[in-house]
């Protein structure tokens, strides 16, 4: 074993051997800093070191640099690449939480890359020559988009919840229906938020059932305000009810108290056309007679993750005045993202076509056949014999929490792994072992596994991304 040992290459040796490799695969290295690189190659050596404790190794021959090479750049690529990087969404679900959320529409990217690499007047009035507001650039938009007053944005709906909560409800009780106390993704809830703002929470009504009369004979001298919270993924059906927001408004300015609204995924206008009803857009709320209204910019939206807060003037200004503003403002990235976005909306056809969450969601069944056919012919053309491919129908999701009853109709290219004998079907290799295959392969390609198949859905992938999708399977089918 020592004998072993002392035959392995140096670091040195190692690292001048990808220094002076112009190959393709090395491409890959280019631009790494040298320190992390000697870390990729210190951390191979250990490993080749406990296989030669394992007995992997009989003969020195095989621990020269020439041998080891392949498995050394092998190696040595999959740990220069970055954490944070590029996935395949092939599930389906338009809005993944996991996956980054909502894609951004080419004038949005545009303005984030302008925005980094030149300065900007942030924070700087070009009429007067001083110091400006960050918010002006989109309070105006915001405001012709929902009807409201004033608006103003934080980096993400909870940190609107919280500075709206802190502001107007610090030390004093607001009065929420018990069915709106829910827990979305990341253990956000709405009880333990509101406890961190200082705001007391008062319960009414019934898991199932809340009645006006619950909230008037709720109210007190100690009473802050009323609050009605979207549930997100969270449905209840059959003996349920609650109150219109508008009621809520009529009892609220009876008692001289502020309606707050959580929209959640939020969303600046319907889709009953696409056969999606039933999302409050912030416009309603607002007409409705909600005081404040909050929700997200990276779901429905699409846009830019952040929380927008759109209402009464003399509310939002008492928002804008709060020190936790200072923690939870958004970069001069999320707003260049986020105007570029609102700008498309004032043209709702224009939104649709170029904002991708919107253009997915309402992306017609027979583009979508249409895309899938052409997917499963590229595959079935170079992946004969590995996998078995069809198209079948199925359902997509939008996601963020929105709209959750809702069935988006798709097609899907359904795969199934083959023996390499062309035995058949091998439901061992399973569909599962090719899923997760997949999760290595360069750029990850993440799909869903569906009544004994792996399941690409053409919503979430765009057609330019065909030739990494075939790539994908390539590399998870050994073939690459």
């Amino acid at each position: 074993m020592t004998r072993l040992f002392r035959h392995l290459p140096a670091v040195d040796q190692c690292l001048n051997a990808l220094a002076a490799d112009q190959g393709r695969q090395t491409k890959a290295l280019q631009g790494v800093p040298r320190p992390l690189i000697k870390d990729l190659v210190n951390a191979f050596l250990d490993l080749v070191r406990e296989e030669i404790r394992a007995g992997a190794f009989a003969d020195e021959a095989q621990l020269t640099l020439a041998a080891l090479y392949p498995r050394l750049l092998a190696f040595a690529r999959r740990g220069a690449k970055p954490r944070f990087r590029r996935v395949l969404n092939a599930t389906g679900v338009v809005v993944h939480t996991n996956m980054g959320r909502s894609l951004l529409a080419p004038e949005a990217v545009a303005a984030v890359a302008e925005a980094a690499a030149h300065y900007s007047n942030l924070e700087f009035d070009l009429a007067t020559g001083e110091r400006g507001s960050r918010y002006s650039h989109v309070e105006a938009l915001l405001c012709r988009l929902t009807g409201a007053e004033a608006a103003l944005v934080v980096n993400n709906n909870a940190a609107a919840v919280l500075i709206v909560l802190d502001t107007l409800c610090k030390g004093r009780e607001v009065i929420v229906s018990r069915g709106q106390l829910v827990e979305i993704g990341g253990s956000f809830r709405i009880p333990e938020v509101m406890a961190k703002s200082g705001a007391i929470l008062r319960e009414v009504g019934a898991t199932n059932r809340t009645h006006l009369r619950d909230y008037e004979l709720a109210i007190s001298s100690d009473t802050a305000a009323i609050m009605k919270v979207h549930t997100s993924n969270f449905r209840q059906v059959g003996f349920v009810k609650e109150v219109p927001l508008f009621d809520l408004k009529t009892l609220a300015a009876t008692f001289g108290l502020p309606v707050i609204e959580d929209l959640g995924s939020g969303s600046l206008m319907r889709f009953d056309a696409e056969g999606l009803p039933g999302e409050p857009t912030a416009s309603e709320a607002i007409a409705d007679g909600a005081d404040v209204v909050s929700f997200s910019g990276d779901k429905v939206l699409g846009g830019p993750q952040a929380g927008i807060i759109v209402g009464r003037r003399e509310i939002i200004e008492r928002i804008k005045k709060n020190p936790l503003n200072r923690a939870l403002r958004i970069d001069k990235m999320t707003l260049a993202a986020l105007e570029a976005t609102l700008r498309l909306y004032l043209d709702p056809d224009l939104a649709k076509g170029r904002v991708p969450t919107l253009a997915m969601m309402t992306r017609p069944l027979v583009s979508l056949r249409a895309q899938a056919a052409r997917l499963a012919a590229l595959l079935k053309k170079h992946l004969a014999g590995r996998l078995e491919v069809s198209v079948r129908p199925g359902v997509s999701r939008v996601g963020g929490g929105a709209f959750p009853e809702a069935d988006l109709l798709t097609a899907l290219v359904a795969l199934a792994p083959l023996l390499k004998t062309g035995a058949g079907l091998d439901p061992s290799l399973s569909v599962d072992a090719l899923r997760q295959a997949l999760l290595a392969s360069d750029p990850p390609l993440v799909a869903r596994v569906e009544n004994g198949a792996l399941c690409l859905d053409p919503r979430t992938l765009d057609s330019s991304e065909h030739a990494l999708v075939l790539d994908a399977l390539r590399q998870a089918l050994g073939d690459g």
